[in-house]
């Protein structure tokens, strides 16, 4: 009976040592989905902070952006595409402080101001902290408050991917941005402006002065006017709309021409039709490209636009206004104050 009552004894210590284990370890803020659904999925919680493996860097976030693609996390089919797991914290654009590094980190370290655009099948962004890799992430601008920060990386490296990487855009050419006033289209505009070329750019009535604002040779007002009547025998369409607006962008772009499209595949007859190629877009984290975007942005060649800032626990209000597709700029969370 002591035996019992001994062994019985040891176990509830044991397990009291356990639970106290736990609780001892820190805590963070962060925005939750524990469910599929609407924005009101998205909850504050109270999570274990993340631990950095050794090609990890722990960030500590001052500011997240905010996408569109940010809410496709609440959706059941892109999770299971990706193999995200539930519950899972959302967010792909973080800007903030290196907390901690991984071992084999070796280009950044803890104290160093950063920004990332953390990979879509990871996220985590909406939160206190969050991990990154040396791949995704890169030195913030130097020009730039942590808010703007946050809203660069996922948007900017899709439009340089887009009309760099794939377009091959050079000076000289002529390009049809569509939704200039977004969050890629604004970045589009002034990366082609920087390459040389001639840009053509479509917004609502009032998003033009926007548009030339952001260096846009022709502002287009699409309410008003059919761009195919103003933009024609261009090089390149970066399509952000799909549907109409793509099915009519194939016969304004001249032979060899390429149509980019961020949100459908192009069709293959049409291309061939016109004598042009045509490339869905996929963005992937990439810190050397980072770089190339953070050193145009300190040469005030690139500004950037954000229409509204909300603290973290609005999540879901920010989700909302983002799904419209008719967000200024970006909208970007508010996680904690700059460090002194």
């Amino acid at each position: 009976m002591k035996q019992l009552q001994f062994l019985s004894a040891c176990l509830i210590c044991l397990w009291s040592c356990v639970v106290s284990a736990q609780s001892d370890k820190p805590t963070m803020k962060a925005i939750v989905v524990h469910e599929y659904g609407g924005p009101e999925v998205l909850k504050l919680d109270d999570v274990p902070r993340p631990v950095p493996k050794e090609n990890e860097i722990l960030v500590k976030v001052i500011a997240a952006g905010v996408n569109p693609v940010d809410s496709a996390a609440r959706s059941e089919k892109f999770a299971q595409f990706l193999n995200i797991k539930l519950p899972a914290i959302p967010g792909y654009d973080i800007a903030g402080v290196i907390e901690k590094t991984g071992a084999t980190v070796t280009k950044l370290k803890a104290g160093d101001p950063v920004y990332a655009y953390i990979a879509l099948d990871k996220g985590g962004g909406y939160a206190e902290y969050a991990l990154a890799t040396e791949k995704e992430t890169s030195p913030k601008p130097k020009s730039l408050n942590y808010v703007e920060a946050a809203a660069v990386p996922l948007v900017s490296l899709t439009a340089w991917q887009a009309l760099i990487d794939t377009a091959k855009l050079s000076a000289g050419q002529a390009v049809l941005i569509h939704g200039g006033s977004g969050g890629v289209g604004s970045f589009a505009i002034q990366i082609a402006k920087a390459r040389g070329a001639k840009v053509f750019a479509t917004a609502s009535t009032p998003n033009q002065d926007l548009l030339k604002q952001l260096g846009a040779d022709v502002a287009i007002d699409y309410t008003k006017q059919k761009f195919e009547d103003v933009a024609k025998d261009v090089d390149v369409v970066l399509d952000a709309v799909g549907k109409d607006t793509l099915a009519r962008s194939y016969g304004i772009v001249k032979k060899g021409g390429i149509i980019v499209s961020l949100v459908a595949q192009p069709d293959q007859a049409e291309l061939d039709k016109h004598g042009i190629r045509g490339a869905p877009l996929g963005v992937e984290p990439n810190s050397d490209e980072l770089a190339e975007i953070t050193k145009l942005i300190d040469e005030r060649k690139i500004k950037v636009i954000v229409s509204q800032t909300l603290p973290l626990a609005e999540a879901a209000k920010a989700q909302t206004q983002a799904d419209t597709h008719h967000t200024r700029g970006k909208i970007v969370l508010k996680v904690a104050e700059k460090p002194k």
